[in-house]
């Protein structure tokens, strides 16, 4: 019988490595019921750590975002996002990660919402509801549900319903309520900056596993459809307001990781740094793993865990290891560069390693392509997560589309 042998990428830590180690394993038995599964868990003993506290990372002076609450502050260009996105409305989640109110605040043109006047300058008819109390009302439809739509999703609860209590706060209520008077697509104007805000907090936790696009678009669907809102349809109209110039603000939760990769200002380059200055005590802590497991052994290693594991089979030659499968890892980009501790560019791979297949999405920056570089010897494999970078990254284990193609070649 088959064991697939897990080994987890940079910053994951406990409690989250049991998080991301549970969903693994129970999504490609989904796909494979009759494989056992091991996991190879780094973090705890041979994580980096910062040994003066973080003394060396400058203070920023404030977090790269502040919530529901931050809606439209930290101005940095006006633009349009019309053109941006990608057909499945992926760039535009970007949007929303960044901000989750952008899209509520275009709506009613920036207008914080005074609720005393629908949108234009128009007085209220006699008896009509205040503009804040339409989408307070619909948010109200979901009070008992939230948990349920936040576990369907794989989001934490506390985060989807932090999320709908700040959103039930904000003064955007007024000028979004004023300028979308179906209620059908107020609801889903209100589900999608809901998951939006419980994604961004997922992504500042720099939680190890996000779902997916998929998983994603599902929540939105079935908050909506709880605020009134027919099923079908849910994502109808993503970005119609964006469309149009609204405020845009920094991006400031892309440029943190992306400068953490270059500066060691977070815990994930920190492990990235010391696997490449002292990693054999990660390749070792891989190898024993592997020593304990019956043959065949399947060894999957996601970002860095597919570097410790590429440049270990280099180095010491496994029988029990029938299959490598990397997953949005830097491990050729590394070889290229000359980075790669074990093998040089251009040197081949030795022919001990075993077959080896590589997954990756394309917008996730951190995954790299691997058959160009040795033709006959890598098989990769493009998968879609359908979310934006970094969130691209962490939700591969949340996509089927992994775990079949992991499932079609494990021996």
């Amino acid at each position: 019988m088959t064991t697939a042998l897990f080994i987890h990428g940079t910053g994951v830590r406990e409690p989250g490595f049991s998080d991301l180690y549970g969903r693994f394993t129970a999504g490609l038995r989904e796909f494979a019921p009759d494989v056992r599964t091991a996991s190879c868990y780094w973090g705890g003993e041979l994580g980096a750590r910062l040994g003066a506290g973080g003394l060396s990372v400058p203070y920023t002076g404030g977090h790269s975002r502040g919530g529901l609450g931050e809606a439209a502050g930290a101005v940095q260009t006006v633009g349009t996002a019309g053109a941006a996105g990608a057909a499945d409305g992926t760039e535009l989640w970007a949007d929303l990660y960044r901000d989750p109110l952008t899209e509520l605040a275009a709506a009613g043109d920036g207008d914080s919402g005074s609720g005393s006047r629908p949108g234009g300058g128009a007085e209220l008819p006699l008896g009509a509801p205040l503009p804040a109390e339409r989408p307070r009302a619909l948010l109200a439809a979901l009070d008992g549900h939230v948990g349920d739509i936040a576990r369907g999703a794989g989001l934490p609860v506390p985060y989807l319903a932090a999320a709908v209590t700040e959103l039930a706060a904000s003064p955007l209520l007024g000028g979004a309520g004023a300028a979308v008077p179906d209620d059908e697509e107020l609801a889903r104007l209100l589900a999608r900056a809901l998951v939006a805000a419980a994604l961004a907090a997922l992504l500042d936790a720099d939680a190890p596993v996000v779902p997916d696009g998929a998983a994603r678009d599902a929540a939105v669907a079935a908050l909506a459809a709880r605020m009134g809102a027919r099923p079908e349809g849910s994502e109808r109209g993503l970005g119609a307001a964006l469309a149009r110039p609204v405020l845009r603000i920094a991006s400031h939760q892309a440029v943190r990781r992306r400068r953490a990769l270059t500066e060691a200002a977070h815990p994930a380059a920190a492990d990235v740094m010391l696997y490449l200055a002292h990693g054999e005590p990660l390749r070792r802590c891989l190898r024993e793993a592997v020593g304990e497991l019956e043959p065949p052994v399947v060894v999957i290693g996601h970002s860095l865990g597919g570097i410790i594991a590429l440049d270990s089979l280099i180095a010491s030659p496994s029988p029990r290891v029938a299959l490598l499968v990397t997953v949005g890892s830097q491990a050729p980009f590394l070889y290229e560069s000359g980075a790669l501790p074990g093998l040089v560019h251009p040197e081949p791979l030795p022919e001990h390693l075993p077959d080896w297949l590589n997954v990756y999405d394309r917008r996730d920056l951190l995954g790299y392509v691997g058959a160009p570089l040795f033709p006959g010897r890598v098989t990769d494999v493009e998968v879609d997560n359908r979310q934006p970078f970094p969130a691209a990254h962490s939700a591969y284990w949340t996509n089927p589309a992994v775990y079949r193609a992991i499932a079609a070649r494990l021996p």
